[in-house]
């Protein structure tokens, strides 16, 4: 049995029972507790094999030791200059002892390509170029293309092309879609969402998800259902390892992306509970403080506690000026639920699943989100490796702040913080696992006075392939750039 066989084992949906969760009970306010019913720490041999092999290395998480944060398009969670408090609803749950990373292992065979293209409805042999497995449209490049990274865990990117002149049969003055361009399907009434489920089943079967946990409530461009699975992985549910599947009003998917491997468990952890990482998603989530121009616009009033001395009332220590921002208290989000699964994260330069509490914030004025908080004990946790400061002289390295993608994955928009003196230039650097995203700053004008002022900056470029669940890296400090 090849490696990538062995990691696409079948998955235990018993090991669920080690996952703990609560949720509130509707109209109530009494929470419903799901402890786990079986062991979740090693037993028997499996335990003496774990300690002689001693404890685990520390797990160096990229960009620190929280979670992966939030869904794209969600709140963000640290809730702007004054923080968030989250504030749980009634009693989280302990969770397991401990858990394990998981990670990809082995390399994706052209039987597995073929498996998944199948299902999408490509024909074709997959061919290997470079890194890459693609089955590609001929001719015009009309017709559907699949690229799957080949080494794990599979990242893979689904499009349709509807064909359209190419190359030096394009009219003059006209641009040329590229081939591989998924084009959305011009009119009609997207399907209902168990249409769209119905359709993604038998995808979501080959990739060995047939028991994720499937959403279909969006809609794209007016006809076009999207259907998110977010797959079990050791009987966990996951946050960061979806697949997606756009379904056109046909029925027929005509976009997607995913992870094709499952990764495989790896070294277990010690872990901590619910409360515990409520305690540090709060800690992280306490605000960048207030941002703008400071000062008070008129000096205030000595203050007084009404003590009288001999010259009239005894003055006291003039208070510090605050403006609005600082008085502003935080923003309190109550938290309806916590879940124990795994969560994607970078770990040594590969995104990998580690153990992590989901909590589900409600917000009085808004629908509901995820946050996430690592589940791994802080002790085994490394300190996240720093950018070395910029050499005497030079501008401090630039970091960029967030990003979004738009045209079905293939332009990726990224906001940063700049100055009205400069221009900016933003390239990409593409693999199969990430893109690393470099901004390039140049004087507007050398020659003209200009006044030293930040603005935020939004640059786009565009990519040769879908993002799909391609990492998004700065390039100036290493580290993963969130989606917003």
């Amino acid at each position: 049995m090849s490696g990538t066989e062995n990691v696409r084992r079948r998955r235990n949906v018993l090991a669920a029972s080690v996952a703990a969760g609560v949720l509130l009970a509707g109209g109530g306010g009494v929470y419903l507790a799901a402890t786990a019913s079986g062991e979740a720490t090693p037993s028997g041999a499996g335990a003496k094999a774990a300690d002689a092999a001693g404890p685990p290395p520390p797990l160096r998480l990229e960009g620190g030791s929280g979670g992966p944060g939030i869904a794209p398009g969600e709140p963000d969670p640290g809730g702007g200059p004054n923080g968030t408090v989250y504030t749980a609803k009634g009693p989280l749950p302990q969770g397991p002892s401990s858990a394990a990373v998981h990670r990809p292992e082995g390399l994706v065979t052209s039987a597995e390509v073929t498996r998944l293209a199948e299902a999408l409805g490509v024909s074709g042999r997959p061919a290997l170029e470079g890194e890459v497995w693609t089955i590609r449209p001929e001719k015009d490049g009309s017709g559907p293309r699949l690229d799957v990274a080949r080494k794990a865990p599979g990242n893979w990117t689904y499009s349709w092309y509807d064909g359209g002149p190419v190359g030096d049969t394009c009219l003059k003055g006209k641009a040329c879609p590229p081939p591989g361009e998924a084009k959305p399907p011009r009119g009609g009434s997207p399907v209902s969402e168990a249409a769209a489920k119905a359709a993604a089943a038998p995808i979501l079967k080959v990739l060995g998800q047939d028991d994720a946990k499937v959403t279909a409530t969006q809609v794209m461009d007016g006809s076009v259902r999207v259907v998110n699975a977010e797959p079990l992985v050791g009987g966990l549910p996951t946050y960061g390892w979806s697949t997606g599947l756009h379904i056109g009003p046909d029925g027929r998917a005509v976009a997607g992306s995913g992870m094709l491997e499952e990764p495989a468990a790896g070294a277990t952890y010690p872990v901590i509970g619910a409360a515990k990482a409520l305690a540090g998603l709060n800690e992280k989530s306490k605000g960048t403080g207030p941002v703008g121009i400071g000062g008070c616009a008129t000096d205030p009033p000595a203050a007084t506690d009404g003590a009288v001395k001999e010259g009239g009332p005894a003055e006291q220590p003039t208070p510090p000026c605050q403006s609005i921002v600082d008085m502003a208290p935080p923003t309190q989000v109550p938290v309806t639920g916590a879940v124990f699964g795994l969560a994607a994260q970078d770990v040594a330069g590969e995104r990998v699943l580690v153990p992590a509490w989901l909590f589900t914030a409600d917000p009085a004025d808004g629908a509901p989100y995820t946050v996430v908080e690592t589940a791994v004990a802080p002790e085994h946790l490394a300190p996240p490796v720093t950018a070395p400061p910029p050499a005497e002289g030079t501008a401090p390295v630039r970091q960029v702040e967030s990003y979004r993608t738009e045209e079905s994955g293939r332009k990726l928009t990224v906001t940063f913080w700049g100055g009205v003196c400069s221009t900016y230039t933003v390239t990409a650097q593409q693999t199969p696992e990430r893109v690393t995203v470099r901004v390039s700053e140049a004087p507007a004008d050398p020659d003209r006075v200009c006044v030293a002022m930040a603005v935020e900056v939004t640059k786009s470029v565009a990519l040769e392939d879908p993002l799909g669940a391609r990492a998004v890296i700065d390039a100036a400090s290493g580290e993963p750039v969130p989606r917003r």
